[in-house]
């Protein structure tokens, strides 16, 4: 999943996005209000988790009731220090999907989240899947990168739409196999390395970070590029 963590504090927010990322979620970053209502407004996300008192002139509760004003369903966990029972029902009245008081514990954390988002998929079907700035649509089965459409061949979109649904982990060469060109056995063949090389000199080589990544006798991930 695509979560955006809005949170100040930086052992919390350093806490939170590391435990996501190693859960295998592709996870963005806001430590202030404006910035946090900036990105929920303007890029699609999973699920939002939002501390409730942020600096920036915009506490949690105004980006809430702003993102809903505009019909934004995307599903929303408050995580804040606020523990009293009218601390949460504002949080629930202004719109979030649920409030987890602190401290907490990241597993229950991060089963809300995942509980949330599968919940907010059930709205329909999704027809787009973004990374960083690659999208790829699979209704038009179109991708663009930066805004830059890429052509690819139907086995190669197979292949990044496989990379894209499983961003943030670690894809093995018998899951492609299995995944995109349905062998359900290794047959010793270099079919996986031509065409991720091909993929790359399409999604990578022509930007200026990479997003698909060798991981050393394990396989291949999709992912941005670490700080």
């Amino acid at each position: 999943m695509r979560i955006l963590v809005v949170e100040d504090d930086k052992d919390v927010a350093g806490f939170v996005v590391r435990g996501l990322r190693e859960a295998g979620h592709v996870v963005e970053h806001a430590d202030n209000g404006r910035d946090g209502l900036f990105m929920a407004a303007s890029e699609t996300f999973d699920a939002v988790i939002l501390d409730r008192m942020l600096p920036g002139g915009i506490d949690g509760l105004k980006i809430l009731e702003t993102l809903r004003a505009q019909k934004n369903t995307v599903p929303v966990l408050i995580l804040s220090a606020l523990a009293e029972v009218d601390d949460r029902v504002k949080g629930l009245k202004a719109g979030s999907d649920d409030y987890l008081t602190k401290p907490f514990a990241f597993a229950e954390l991060l089963a809300r989240v995942e509980a949330l988002a599968r919940r907010g998929k059930g709205d329909g079907p999704v027809t787009k899947l973004v990374v960083e700035d690659l999208e790829l649509d699979l209704l038009s089965r179109q991708v663009k990168r930066a805004g830059q459409k890429i052509d690819l061949q139907p086995r190669e979109f197979r292949l990044l739409e496989y990379l894209m649904r499983h961003a943030g982990q670690v894809v093995t060469r018998t899951m492609l196999l299995e995944g995109v060109w349905d062998y359900h056995f290794d047959p010793q063949t270099n079919v996986i390395d031509v065409h991720v090389s091909r993929l790359r000199q399409k999604v990578d080589k022509p930007f200026p970070t990479g997003l698909i990544h060798t991981v050393r006798n394990a396989g291949y991930m999709l992912r941005a590029e670490q700080p």
